[in-house]
């Protein structure tokens, strides 16, 4: 054959151990077939991006697509991921107005993805209230990638709060299913007696989230969980941790025989509380910002391999949900995948660390932990070929440029300086976006099964 490969992508590849100069991927259908250096070999179509940089498609295991609009919001979300070099997301299960508690409601939200999405998607999925436990063995058979319960209720129907004996019942059925449950880790007594006084004094200004929600909070939670997670044998997962101490804490329960893993979301890789009084509401989620000293011990975290992957949160509420001068009533949830790639590059560029480290703890690391490895998360043979490409530039991150629904085009990262943007994403071997537009359609993302225990 003289083209024995649909497609070749050239540039310097970014592997989760090297960077591979002046190196070349190669497609066949859907899937990568050959990956060097030098001379490529005959394609149908050569794209040059040369002094570019070719990572393998970000894999973000924590975002919302459907808090807000319920299952529609699912196609700005991923049109959003495409343009942020985001190729598979891993979607909570907390949709409004019903949460996926059964193997029906994840069948009718698949449809909603098969017809909707721009980019690939592994789903949670999470048990009722009360009555739920019998669904956890069909939806693990069903496909999704992990569990999701909350130690906090926001919605007693949408996102309750799980008691401990239901917790540690679950617990039981979900080690069964070999998959893992992550945890929304703050304790409710402590955060709710704490904005209750607060709101009495007048104490509403945007600090107050952050006063109202402290470490402790988490560290509590944290124990909860995972003396839960080694009595059962679950893998018990920190869905986000603000703390370096919460990886810790993950570390001693491995070190008893545990499965506890966490990750940091990448807000607070380099958000700080100075940035809640000068975002106000935009800048509200939980848990909350905290101090400088306290991001600099979650890089120290970072580098000690102590984080399973860092992840966005992304949690789309309308703007005119973030805009109350009370900070207690604005919505909970920062928009970030757009900003993904580009900020993560820029995070470790700032700190003269390697963008390996992107393709491993925003790729690799991620699809491990959901199972979609061997399929996702690597520039391997046969993966499929879902390609980021970064471009090297300086530039000042505009939240206009955001292409998601018109209420939804804010960004806590606006007017951040940044030292690459996303030249081309690339799912399953088509452009979905190639560095001014989204060239997908909805629908061109799939439902991912969870591959592996």
């Amino acid at each position: 054959m003289s083209t024995p490969f649909d497609r070749i992508v050239l540039g310097d590849i970014v592997t989760a151990t090297e960077v591979i100069r002046g190196g070349y991927v190669a497609i066949r259908g859907e899937t990568i077939a050959a990956i060097g250096t030098g001379a490529p070999p005959p394609a149908a179509a050569t794209t040059d991006h040369t002094g570019k940089y070719i990572l393998p498609g970000l894999v973000d295991g924590h975002m919302h697509t459907s808090s807000a609009l319920g299952w529609p919001g699912i196609e700005g979300a991923t049109r959003s991921a495409a343009a942020g070099g985001v190729t598979t997301v891993v979607d909570m299960p907390y949709d409004s107005p019903q949460a996926v508690t059964s193997a029906e409601v994840l069948a009718e939200k698949i449809g909603w993805v098969e017809r909707t999405a721009h980019v690939d998607m592994a789903l949670y999925g999470t048990i009722k209230k009360t009555g739920g436990l019998d669904a956890i063995a069909g939806l693990a058979a069903a496909g999704i990638s992990a569990f999701k319960l909350s130690t906090y209720e926001y919605d007693a129907v949408r996102f309750p709060r799980i008691d401990h004996p239901t917790m540690l019942a679950a617990f039981r059925e979900i080690a069964k299913t070999g998959l893992p449950v992550a945890i929304h880790n703050e304790d409710q007594e402590l955060v709710e007696k704490l904005t209750d006084q607060a709101r009495a004094r007048g104490d509403t200004s945007p600090i107050w989230h952050c006063r109202t929600r402290p470490p402790l909070a988490e560290t509590m939670a944290d124990l909860e969980i995972f003396e839960i997670g080694l009595e059962t044998g679950a893998h018990v997962h920190i869905a986000h941790s603000s703390v370096a101490r919460g990886f810790a804490i993950a570390e001693d329960f491995r070190a008893q025989g545990g499965q506890a893993t966490g990750e940091a979301c990448i807000q607070y890789l380099c958000m700080t509380e100075d940035d809640i009084i000068r975002l106000a509401g935009k800048g509200k989620c939980n848990p909350p910002f905290r101090t400088a000293a306290e991001v600099e011990r979650m890089w120290a975290a970072l580098l000690a391999d102590k984080i399973a992957y860092v992840s966005t949160d992304h949690a789309p509420w309308p703007l005119d949900r973030k805009t109350d001068p009370d900070i207690f009533a604005c919505g909970a949830g920062l928009t970030g995948l757009q900003s993904f790639a580009p900020l993560m590059f820029t995070l470790l560029e700032e700190r003269g660390l390697p963008p390996t480290l992107m393709a491993l703890y925003c790729a690799e690391r991620t699809a491990r932990l959901h199972g979609l490895w061997p399929r996702k998360g690597a520039l391997k043979l046969g993966f499929d070929a879902d390609i980021l490409v970064m471009e090297p530039a300086d530039y000042t991150f505009d939240e206009a440029i955001i292409v998601d629904r018109p209420e939804t085009r804010w960004s806590p990262y606006h007017g951040r300086p940044m030292r690459a943007r996303v030249a081309e994403t690339i799912l399953r071997g088509q452009t979905i976006w190639n560095g001014t537009q989204v060239t997908g359609h909805p629908g061109d993302g799939q439902f991912i099964k969870r591959q592996s225990t």
